[in-house]
């Protein structure tokens, strides 16, 4: 483990790599979205159960949860459980590439969130990285309505999942003032595999019947993309600087498309390539501006 405490960035290739396969994964499922998000979050509540009841810190914490942090972090779980669906959804109708590069909007839609609601400011520089964000998004948008089928019906998706998982962190913003990551994490992944059973249920489906590819994607996005993923972010920040390790995360729509490449024969149109770099490039500028305040 010193090893790579003195060698932080090779923990940044795995996370990279790790969040890059979460679109792989899931195009492999022959499962429903809500089945497909719910075995995720199930394997990932499943996995994490006997770090938070076998610490008694957490166990003491988790029962000293006053009510108005459970309820964000229940709503907080249904945002998620939203942005699982809708995303996972959305890879099925457009490309890798269009929707994992729509999907990183995110920070932009966090930023949008915290000047209405939460009453922060946005200065004259963030609102022109808002602006390129939102016209990469068009290209991509422009780019898929004209190649037929249903890909702007996907990429429509994508950015209603971005917003909704833009929600997730807002509230988590609130509720992290008075909680451990660990404890919050696992209410949240409580509430959201609850919601997405639920979901899976009101859409007239079965956890079952699906063959093996739900069970085995979920599990595989659980390790991969959650613990090898999300989790290994978290821990590089004690090493690495904050706006270094978001713009890592920024790699997952790239890494992601050249998998695709390769697995599904995705090639990506020159208006594809250009309207993501635009993208990036908007939410790089955003990270510097936000690192710099």
């Amino acid at each position: 483990m010193k090893y790579l405490e003195k060698h932080p960035m090779i923990m940044i290739v795995i996370g990279i790599i790790g969040i890059s396969l979460s679109a792989i994964f899931v195009k492999y499922s022959q499962a429903p979205s809500a089945v497909t998000a719910a075995y995720r979050l199930l394997w990932t509540v499943l996995l994490m159960s006997p770090v938070v009841f076998l610490n008694r810190q957490f166990r003491l914490e988790l029962l000293s949860l006053d009510r108005s942090t459970v309820t964000l972090c229940i709503v907080s779980g249904i945002f998620l459980a939203l942005h699982f669906t809708l995303w996972f959804e959305s890879l099925k109708h457009t490309s890798v590439a269009s929707s994992t590069t729509i999907v990183c909007t995110e920070v932009i839609w966090v930023a949008l969130g915290f000047c209405v609601f939460l009453k922060g400011k946005l200065s004259i520089r963030s609102l022109i990285a808002i602006a390129i964000t939102l016209a990469g998004s068009v290209l991509i948008a422009w780019s898929d309505s004209s190649s037929g089928g249903s890909h702007l019906y996907g990429d429509i998706l994508a950015l209603t999942a971005a917003i909704a998982v833009a929600v997730y962190t807002l509230i988590g913003r609130v509720a992290r003032t008075s909680t451990s990551t660990t404890v919050y994490t696992y209410l949240v992944y409580l509430a959201s595999a609850a919601t997405l059973v639920l979901m899976t249920f009101l859409q007239g489906h079965s956890l079952t019947g699906h063959g093996p590819s739900g069970v085995i994607v979920g599990l595989l996005l659980s390790i991969f993309s959650t613990i090898l993923g999300h989790s290994i972010f978290s821990w590089c920040l004690k090493f690495l600087s904050p706006a270094f390790v978001s713009a890592s995360k920024l790699c997952e729509p790239v890494v992601a498309a050249v998998f695709a490449v390769f697995l599904f024969h995705e090639i990506p149109g020159m208006m594809q390539i250009i309207g993501g770099a635009v993208i990036l490039g908007g939410v790089i500028y955003y990270s510097r501006i936000e690192n710099q305040s």
